[in-house]
């Protein structure tokens, strides 16, 4: 009865939902009549785009200008505007677009002059990575529906940089598409010819001539420069509502577009196996071929299927470092996998309720997304063989998986509001028998539904709100359930950016394919800043910014409070300096910690400064120090205590020559007894990561990764731990999809070979090390498309 109480008043908030989306849409439309001045300025008119009758090149630009009659024949704009640092102001460097278009491909030509070309940032890195050069680009809508568009960048060695852009999400760079383009640095700037298949889009076909969206950009990074035509203001909120329209598109098709992308790959391992402490602790083989296939097959323009049987993820850079030592709660990690991120934002709501790294090892999986009309849909069906291959071979588990399933839905009403609906199932139905007590293996089914609201309420304000509930079985027959609720609302403008959240989620609530990792929580936070833009010649702007939390349980027991000040200054070569504070409160409690035999309260008082700059434009510095008053959440005897604390963040990117990228970076923690001093434990985290890019094409790239925690025995159960990792790969990638990878990793631990179990984990050494895992291969993959 409760459960369907409950499902009743989810309904009913969605119907709510729902009329407030619609009246927010109405509102729009009368504010649109009534009251423009708190409205988005009409969009720009761009004049007919040509139908080319031969593909342009470079040559027809030679001089940075147009030399000959298809050159001439192509439009041409030139009246791009800045965002940063002078918002309304011509773009500081002449740059010039030259668009055109084919049977089959779109053509744009950039021109980017420059006074001071030897200034110009431009290396030839790996794709994706160039975010810290000079670059042009552009966004294409081509749905015409001022919500979702392509993005393509490109520096001034022709490296590129393509994702997906989404107006409630932003950008998602793992959507990898094949284009090709051409660039030449000249004494005058540098030119770039971007050519785009149209079989590489997705849009309506239709023999009547098409309007698309369009925004082209001008990136200028000593500056810190971004300059778009048509003019795209921060005073107001958004981003494709302030694209232009392109018209004139006729007799184009995307066309039949089927791809299969084969792999194989041969590989060697060996590895420690913890399932069994008395059996076998390596297990490995000589010889290990692998083969597998990834499709992606469009259906009627619109929808993607998306296929994958037996994936291989060995070429994935490893995960940034982060602290995971002394942390009360699961530490986010990104998704790196291309199967999972790309078309990722089809799945995303206010509450994190798919978070595809739970996805350990899957056998298969088939994903469903796209657009018809004004409905976003995104399915997606998956295996998780990792519960099976965790246990050993005679444990009632072994041999299992995990089958998981996502409906996403949403519906677009009216300009900027949406109402969604998502449902996901994870169901793993097993003996309680198991020796595996993890709870992602004690979990029977876990199933999560709920309605969520889009709603654009003027030019700065926007919100969202979303309620669910959730429903779980355990493998011992116990149930547990429970529901979640948030609203969201934002004002963005130039100088003034404020948000305020409410969240409630209930303490029977689980969400096992999201990321909510604390739960019989009710949070209030909001957030303001203030930026002031003097504009002078060295400082940009400057201005606070102040933050505050406060959590509750469901009991109203307070149980955090935070006050975070902070005040930020943005200097010239996107250089930048902050100082902070943050006075946090926090309660724990029994349930918390057993050691625990009532309430304690632990005050925290945290003081800061960070900096980064790229004045040079070989060298990118960033740095952070902290000193604080933190909590112990490891002691070696009794409940949690409080002690002093010291946090280090430094990372520096340099760049010696045109193909060479050096990244290190490196995290201090240490706490320390407040009574004596003693050092309860340092963590120290070292990673260098250096790729170097032959051509656009063949890269070689190495990570060498140390850890280490020194820890006080008598203060802490941390271990003495030392682990370095190796890793270096060989790629070569003509396009996405068709590529050849050589890879080798190796891990050490300093890990006794006895590999013995003690109360703290296993038995480690002094200085020895153990190589605990090391992998060899080398992949090959071809992308055939149809």
């Amino acid at each position: 009865m409760r459960a369907r109480a409950r499902i009743a008043a989810i309904a009913k908030l969605a119907l709510l939902l729902t009329l407030a989306c619609c009246g927010a849409a109405q509102q729009s439309a009368l504010s649109t009549r009534n009251n423009k001045a708190d409205t988005a300025p009409a969009a720009f008119s761009i004049p007919h785009i040509p139908k080319l009758d031969a593909a342009p090149k470079l040559s027809d630009f030679e001089g940075m200008a147009p030399v000959t009659p298809l050159a001439k024949q192509m439009l041409m704009i030139d009246k791009f505007i800045q965002r940063d640092p002078k918002d309304g102001a011509p773009v500081s460097q002449r740059t010039e677009a030259y668009l055109g278009y084919t049977s089959k491909d779109f053509y744009a030509v950039f021109l980017a002059f420059d006074t001071e070309p030897q200034k110009i940032r431009a290396r030839m890195l790996r794709r994706e990575l160039i975010d810290d050069d000079d670059q042009i680009g552009f966004f294409l809508d081509t749905f015409h529906d001022r919500r979702h568009a392509y993005a393509f960048y490109v520096n001034a060695y022709g490296i590129q940089q393509d994702g997906i852009f989404t107006e409630t999400t932003g950008p998602d760079n793992s959507w990898d598409t094949v284009w090709n383009t051409e660039a030449k640095l000249t004494g005058h700037g540098y030119m770039v010819l971007v050519q785009i298949p149209f079989k590489s889009l997705r849009f309506k076909p239709t023999q009547q001539p098409q309007t698309w969206g369009i925004m082209l950009a001008r990136v200028i990074p000593r500056n810190g420069e971004r300059a778009y035509y048509p003019a795209n203001s921060a005073k107001i909120q958004g981003w494709l509502t302030h694209e232009g329209d392109l018209e004139g598109f006729q007799d184009i098709s995307p066309g039949r577009n089927m791809q299969f992308m084969p792999y194989a790959s041969l590989g060697a391992f060996r590895e420690l196996d913890e399932r069994d402490p008395a059996g076998n602790r390596f297990t490995g083989k000589h010889l290990a071929p692998k083969e597998g296939l990834d499709s992606k097959i469009v259906i009627k323009d619109s929808l993607v299927l998306d296929t994958t049987i037996n994936p291989d993820f060995g070429q994935i850079e490893s995960d940034d470092p982060q602290v995971t030592v002394n942390q009360r709660f699961e530490v986010f990690f990104p998704e790196k996998r291309p199967f999972f991120q790309e078309n990722s934002s089809y799945f995303q709501t206010p509450l994190n309720l798919v978070f595809t790294r739970r996805v350990i090892d899957p056998l298969y999986g088939a994903r469903l997304t796209g657009k018809v009309g004004p409905w976003a849909i995104g399915t997606f069906l998956a295996n998780d063989r990792a519960p099976g291959k965790n246990v050993i071979d005679t444990d009632l588990l072994s041999g299992r998986d995990a089958m998981i399933g996502v409906f996403r839905l949403n519906r677009e009403i009216g300009r900027g509001n949406s109402v969604g609906f998502i449902y996901t199932d994870r169901e793993l139905h097993t003996s309680p028998l198991s020796s595996c007590t993890a709870t992602r293996c004690v979990v029977g089914f876990n199933r999560v539904g709920g309605f969520d609201t889009q709603i654009k309420i003027n030019q700065n304000w926007q919100l969202n709100a979303q309620a669910i509930t959730s429903d779980t079985k355990f493998n011992d027959g116990s149930r547990q359930s429970g529901p979640a609720y948030q609203i969201y609302a934002e004002r963005s403008s130039r100088k003034l950016e404020f948000n305020t959240m409410y969240r409630d989620i209930s303490p029977g609530f689980n969400a096992d394919l999201g990321f909510i990792n604390r739960t019989d929580i009710r949070r209030f936070s909001n957030f303001m800043a203030y930026t002031r833009f003097p504009e002078g010649k060295h400082l940009i702007s400057h201005g606070p910014q102040f933050f505050e939390l406060t959590l509750w349980d469901h009991n109203g027991a307070l149980l955090n409070y935070i006050v975070n000040p902070a005040y930020t200054w943005n200097f010239q070569r996107q250089s930048f300096a902050q100082v902070f504070g943050q006075l946090d409160h926090e309660r724990l409690r029994p349930i918390d910690f057993s050691a625990l035999t009532a309430n304690r309260d632990y005050a925290h008082v945290t003081g800061g400064v960070s900096a980064g700059t790229q004045y040079f434009k070989w060298i990118n510095l960033q740095a952070e120090i902290d000193w604080e008053t933190a909590t112990n959440f490891v002691p070696r005897t009794g409940p949690p205590v409080l002690v002093n604390s010291n946090t280090g963040f430094l990372r520096g990117v340099i760049r010696p020559s045109k193909g060479l990228t050096i990244e290190n970076t490196y995290l201090l923690t240490r706490l320390q007894d407040r009574d004596t001093g003693a050092n309860v434990f340092n963590n120290h985290i070292m990673r260098s990561k250096w790729n170097y890019q032959f051509t656009k094409e063949f890269s070689l790239r190495l990570i060498g990764q140390y850890v280490t925690t020194l820890a006080n025995p008598a203060l802490t159960t941390l271990q003495n731990s030392k682990n370095f990792n190796g890793d270096v790969l060989f790629t070569y990638m003509v396009h996405p999809g068709t590529a050849v990878y050589v890879g080798y990793n190796s891990n050490l631990q300093n890990l006794d070979r006895s590999l013995a179990n003690t109360p703290d984990g296993l038995l480690r050494t002094r200085s020895s090390f153990l190589n605990d895992g090391r992998i060899f291969f080398v992949k090959v993959s071809y992308l055939f498309r149809y």
